[in-house]
């Protein structure tokens, strides 16, 4: 195992030790686990050789969660998402403890290639359809997936918060002002729509391409389930589309035309009834604006949250992921990119996101 990356892992002794409790690990070697190939930023990934199976090991909660939350919360997004049959299935959870401060958890390993832009966007909307076509469970047994009342809110709130960090990062003071027209807006449209229904299903939240793999069968499976929750399933088309997420993986790095955002929403309404596709379209654009708007706070709080030595710190990252990642900083921190992203998103708002 040795070059693995795994952040909160006291050994590989006791990491082993920790496996072979599991009845179908008893025999696990050294050996058999090696690095995954995956880029994340909040999790290391161990694949555990000819068993089909990852472990993911949390290096920090991007929600805030305690380490026993975190893991209870991660491991019922991917039992919820099972039965979609496009997702990794949950095989067990490690608790935090001596071996793993965080826990981890086991989980199915699809086998696959990185997303390809603008080829596979009829195989992503696929995906995203089947999660969001699940059955809503009553708002009871939505538990302990967040489930808020009023899901433009609580994105709202999300963007809130981060947008906290815009007076302490290092911005060019246009950018700042930019940022701060911005929220100025999405404060007057979610209160604008206090009053409408806004259609509700399970989503991702997490969605950028890079979360996806394509499997051999060229069916696209979403396999980071750490942020699932019941809100509109505008928000992961739009962040499964936006600059700002089909850039961020150095695996994925493409830029969609308009026109091939609007033949992926195509795809995806397709995929509905009527009556649901045309609930969904009016949010589209401006759900777009608002997730554009919380992917680039986000990257506002991170640039001040990454400076430290723990689990979020941007030193935990690969070099290429690390490199890759303050490249698109820079970029969507501009002026230019904000004032060039914002003009595109009024636009859409004007005159629709006709699939």
């Amino acid at each position: 195992m040795t070059g693995i990356p795994a952040y909160g892992v006291a050994s590989e002794a006791a990491l082993l030790a920790a496996l072979r409790k599991l009845p179908t690990l008893g025999a696990l070697t050294l050996d058999e686990l090696e690095p995954a190939n995956f880029t994340g930023m909040a999790h290391d990934h161990i694949r555990l050789k000819g068993k089909g199976l990852i472990l993911r090991v949390p290096r920090v909660s991007q929600w805030g969660l305690p380490a026993e939350l975190n893991l209870a919360y991660q491991s019922a997004c991917f039992s919820r998402a099972e039965a979609s049959g496009l997702t990794p299935r949950l095989f067990a959870v490690l608790q935090p403890g001596p071996a793993l401060a965080m826990g981890a958890l086991i989980v199915e390993e699809i086998p696959g290639r990185k997303v390809r832009l603008p080829a596979d966007l009829a195989a992503l909307a696929a995906c995203l359809s089947r999660i969001h076509r699940l059955p809503l469970p009553a708002p009871e047994a939505r538990r302990p997936l967040l489930s808020p009342e009023r899901p433009l809110a609580q994105l709202l709130a999300t963007i809130e918060l981060q947008a906290g960090f815009i007076a302490r990062a290092p911005l060019a003071p246009a950018a700042a002002a930019q940022l701060e027209d911005e929220l100025a807006w999405a404060r007057r449209f979610v209160a604008a729509r206090a009053h409408e229904a806004e259609p509700s299903s399970l989503i991702v939240t997490d969605s950028h391409p890079g979360n996806f793999v394509v499997h051999p069968s060229g069916k696209a499976y979403f396999v980071d389930l750490e942020k699932a929750m019941y809100a509109l399933p505008a928000i992961d088309l739009a962040h499964a589309t936006l600059y700002t997420s089909t850039r961020f993986d150095p695996d994925v790095d493409a830029v969609l035309t308009r026109e091939e955002t609007a033949r992926f929403h195509h795809h995806y309404l397709a995929t509905l009834e009527r009556a649901a596709a045309e609930a969904l379209l009016p949010w589209l654009a401006p759900v777009r604006r608002l997730v554009w708007l919380r992917t680039t706070t986000w990257c506002v709080k991170w640039l001040v949250e990454s400076q430290g030595s723990d689990g979020w710190s941007r030193q935990r990252l690969d070099a290429r992921l690390r490199a890759h990642l303050e490249d698109c900083l820079a970029d969507f921190l501009s002026p230019a990119c904000i004032a060039r992203l914002s003009d595109e998103l009024r636009r859409d708002e004007d005159e629709g996101l006709a699939p």
